[in-house]
């Protein structure tokens, strides 16, 4: 075989590879909230994923490479040479399969994008130099690192509030639970159809409005509404008492003893002898009364309360519902992130000139997502248990809100034209429902483990590219 056919192929291979370790850690990303709540097994999340991130990576995946179009990389300083562009472009294939690889055997959920234009990033600096990198490009990609998490975050916090506030701590929960579910239910399906609409129907036609996109999703949602409502009407409400367990304290209560608690604490210090004996005594009874209350919040959440069971089952088919759309919608959005920068390879080994719109064929598309469904099937429990289980404790109505936070803060980022990573957008919303729970439910070693992990992603990414560069042009150059 000449050499141009053996590149094609180690093209393929690399490509392959960069799809299956995306599927072992992204994709995970839309399944973790469900596997870790218990709304989902391991074995049903991974059929169900199976084929919808292959549908959604076939039908609806990006057409065009952005990494050539409008990507880190100038091409045009590649003109004289395109075999260099190639060279780097298979180098960053397999750096960043190999650093996804490594970040999913150990757990972590890391940023498949930023993989990515990190090593693309290495081999453009130091074939081109800095003057060939678009630099405003990475600090607007570089600004989601905070804005995804922090968004994501916010709106998973109040989301859980609200529930816990107007269904959890209510003295009816499944009636609560019936009169939010459709209303969430129209949200959820919104936000996730304008997610999964955006990128792509805009993509095959550019003629198409925000507007008009926004119209399909309401009506998607209205839909999702009315089903919802006809489904609801089957569940039956818990009206025995001697089923039910401990009453949920008022939601007030916790947050009043607090109060309490903090003011005695500035009285204890301005008096002594027997009014601070006094004082101190009180706040020892104070003390004990919002210990009793907390435990009674967290028993009224556990198997004893029937009525809480009933609430987290709905919530667990709506976390289901959730669960389906996201898979679809990764596999629609981000198999570009292995298959754009394939296609462009594969295009200038195969014409020996830099294709500036290089389009992804469909049979690349087929790969990609074969790959990302043999990663996720594989590998994929190893980010699903950090996510769903490492950070924080997660129910079905914990997971849901977390995954409305992601998605919400998705769709904004797509409408401000803001890049946004889904890994971050999740593990930030995951980090916002265990904060509205108090600090002490989160895992702060594995959130330490998960911020190194994103920081280093680049810049192992680059330095990867660049030696398997070297070593690429070493053997065919």
């Amino acid at each position: 075989m000449d050499s141009t056919t053996i590149l094609l192929i180690m093209a393929l291979v690399f490509g392959f590879y960069m799809a299956w370790s995306l599927g072992a850690n992204d994709a995970a990303n839309a399944l973790g909230t469900s596997v870790g709540s218990g709304a989902l097994t391991l074995r049903k999340a991974v059929i169900i994923a199976a084929g919808l991130e292959f549908c959604g990576a076939f039908l609806f995946g990006s057409n065009v490479s952005d990494t050539v179009q409008n990507g880190i990389v100038n091409p045009e300083f590649f003109v004289d040479d395109p075999m260099l562009f190639a060279y780097g472009m298979l180098g960053a294939l397999l750096a960043s399969g190999v650093w996804l690889q490594l970040a999913s055997y150990f757990g972590w959920p890391v940023s498949t994008t930023h993989a990515i234009i990190g090593a693309v990033l290495g081999f453009g600096l130091v074939i081109g130099g800095p003057e060939s990198i678009h630099w405003g490009q990475v600090a607007f990609i570089a600004m989601s690192w905070v804005f995804s998490p922090l968004m994501g975050g916010i709106i998973a916090f109040i989301t859980f509030t609200v529930i816990r506030k107007r269904v959890l701590y209510s003295r009816n929960p499944v009636l609560a639970a019936k009169k939010i579910i459709p209303m969430l239910v129209f949200l959820i399906t919104t936000m996730l159809s304008l997610a999964m609409i955006f990128r792509t129907y805009k993509q095959l036609s550019k003629d198409v409005s925000f507007l008009q996109i926004l119209a399909i999703a309401l009506a998607i949602g209205f839909v999702g509404n009315l089903i919802s409502r006809l489904l609801l009407r089957k569940v039956v409400v818990a009206t025995d008492s001697s089923d039910k367990g401990p009453l949920c304290p008022d939601h007030q209560a916790l947050t009043l003893l607090r109060k309490v608690s903090k003011n005695l604490t500035k009285l204890k210090g301005m008096f002594a002898g027997e009014l601070y004996f006094r004082v101190a005594t009180v706040f020892n009874k104070v003390e004990e009364i919002k210990d009793r209350v907390s435990s009674s919040e967290e028993e009224c959440n556990s198997h004893g309360n029937m009525e809480i069971v009933t609430v987290e089952k709905l919530f667990g088919y709506l976390q289901m519902l959730s669960a389906c759309f996201m898979a679809f919608a990764h596999g629609a959005n981000d198999v570009a992130n292995a298959m754009g920068p394939l296609a462009a390879c594969v295009s200038t080994i195969y014409n020996g000139a830099i294709t500036l719109n290089s389009t992804v064929p469909l049979w690349i598309l087929a790969l990609g997502g074969g790959g990302i469904i043999l990663g996720l099937a594989t590998w994929g429990w190893r980010v699903i248990e950090t996510i769903g289980k490492k950070i924080t404790e997660l129910t079905p109505s914990r997971g849901f809100a977390a995954e409305m936070g992601a998605s919400t803060t998705i769709v904004l980022a797509s409408a401000m034209g803001l890049p946004v990573s889904t890994t971050h957008t999740l593990v930030g919303a995951v980090l916002g429902v265990g904060l509205a729970r108090g600090i002490h439910t989160l895992n702060l070693g594995t959130i330490k483990d998960i911020v190194i992990s994103w920081v280093v992603t680049i810049p192992v990414g680059a330095v990867m590219t660049v030696v398997f560069f070297y070593v690429l042009r070493w053997i065919f150059g």
